[in-house]
């Protein structure tokens, strides 16, 4: 079994997880002793924060931590002795509790079959509604009861005063055309779920048939999946900001003369450009400080954006001085993908020489597609909205009838990834134990997926 600690592993070990979050913190330090240290964020520009601890002889980095557990190799290596945990920062308490919960889980039912399960959830942690801690949805089911279910819908019409005018204020195409309407609606709500629910997850543990402990995985792994969003939903922004700030403080108030080549060398690695993927750090920097640019020089408005004279435009300047507080605003206020949308410019993407790129089967390599702004600025939001992940829907739990659960893949112009798909089918059905169908499109036509437990079947639905 592999070394390195992941989620799964941060659940399996409680008592091992509490030692590790202490980052053993003396209240005095001996001149004859070392000083140590912990280190919270291992990569980017935590690479260049490590290396300089590890040049310092008085020091000694005894605890790693990062919220990303695979960033960690170059850090272990130079720190084998170091201890390391995931840092969930005001969850910790709450993840303690889970991993206390778990293991009394591994003490009952034993570690094999604690393991796979935890195994199994966490292979559908993406299967949530990113969205729904700030949007309400609808729920899966009303707490309406519905009356008389098996009697068929009983339709009256328009009422009517003198009998003689019934068959002309209510004529019988009327009352067919009414008496649709009214099964439509009964047939509505006795779908279940009513509506489409986006949060896979918390429909599985209300309506599958789960055992307690199998329910309280499911519910640690859901919360622990809703607590990283917001990070995953922020990343450019995040890097970005660091970034600036680390470059701001270093060069303009800590660095001496001779660090300023050390620190240039590190902090170009960290914002490099790297072939075939997008540099978050990279990205968010250049974007802050060409947005602090702007509104520091009067560079957005109606004037400014009506302006056709472009020798104006390039020399613009209203010495406004509003950068700085505008970089406070959108740190306030927006997400990556808002940040994006608003703040994306066609002289920016020209700046930085941004373009997309595809597969061409042809010639088997990667070429550039489209140096338009327009097709720029869409392939950075599709990318970003849900994380680049496929939008997956409960449709039906009752799919024919029989208890069978039914998902529809929403698709935006990009097939899944069949391999992916059928393992998480295969997942899905262990927890709702029924045939599981998938709905989605191969090939540019509608297909539906079905798993029954033991094979897969396909057939169109065009």
């Amino acid at each position: 079994m592999s070394q390195r600690l992941t989620r799964r592993h941060f659940l399996m070990s409680a008592a091992g997880t509490l030692a590790a979050t202490s980052l053993r913190a003396q209240p005095r330090v001996s001149p004859n002793e070392k000083l140590h240290v912990g280190v919270i964020g291992v990569a980017g520009q935590g690479v260049y924060n490590w290396s300089q601890l590890r040049a310092i002889p008085q020091c000694e980095v005894v605890a790693l931590c990062d919220v990303h557990e695979t960033r960690i190799g170059p850090a272990r290596e130079a720190f084998p002795r170091a201890s390391f945990d995931v840092d969930f920062r005001k969850m910790l308490d709450e993840m303690a509790n889970h991993a206390a919960r778990v293991q009394r889980m591994i003490d009952r039912y034993g570690y094999e079959t604690v393991e796979e399960f935890i195994d199994i959830c966490l292979s559908l942690e993406n299967l949530i509604d990113y969205h729904a801690p700030y949007i309400k949805r609808p729920e899966a089911q009303t707490h309406q009861s519905v009356l008389a279910e098996d009697e068929p819908p009983v339709v009256e019409g328009l009422p009517v005063e003198r009998s003689y005018m019934r068959d002309y204020i209510n004529p019988p195409e009327f009352l067919e055309q009414q008496r649709k309407r009214l099964e439509a609606e009964r047939a509505r709500h006795k779908k279940f779920p009513e509506h489409p629910q986006k949060d896979v997850l918390l429909f599985l543990m209300n309506y599958a048939p789960l055992e307690r402990w199998q329910h309280s995985i499911l519910e640690i792994v859901r919360d622990e999946a809703y607590y990283f969003a917001p990070q995953g939903m922020t990343k450019i922004l995040n890097e970005g900001w660091a970034s600036y700030w680390h470059s701001e403080i270093m060069t303009r108030r800590a660095l001496r003369d001779d660090e300023l080549i050390d620190f240039a060398d590190h902090h170009s690695g960290v914002v490099a450009v790297h072939p075939g993927r997008l540099n978050p750090y990279k990205l968010g920097l250049e974007l802050l400080r060409d947005i602090e640019h702007r509104w520091n020089t009067g560079r957005f408005g109606k004037e400014y954006e009506e302006c056709e004279d472009l020798a104006e435009k390039l020399n613009w300047d209203k010495q406004l001085g509003l950068g700085r507080q505008k970089l406070f605003e959108i740190r306030r206020l927006y997400n990556d993908v808002t940040f994006i949308d608003e703040f994306l410019t066609p002289e920016f993407v020209m700046q930085q020489k941004l373009f997309t790129f595809r597969y061409n089967r042809d010639t088997d390599m990667y070429e550039i597609a489209s140096r338009e702004f327009k097709e720029i600025k869409e392939k950075l939001l599709f990318r970003l909205t849900n994380f680049g992940q496929p939008f997956i829907y409960v449709e039906d739990g009752n799919y024919n009838n029989r208890g069978e659960l039914y998902l529809r893949h929403r698709y935006e112009g990009v097939e899944l990834k069949m391999d992916y798909a059928r393992d998480t089918m295969r997942n899905i059905q262990r927890i709702w134990t029924r045939p599981v169908h998938l709905e989605t499109v191969v090939d540019e036509k509608r297909r539906l997926i079905t798993f029954d437990g033991r094979d897969f079947s396909e057939r169109k639905m065009d």
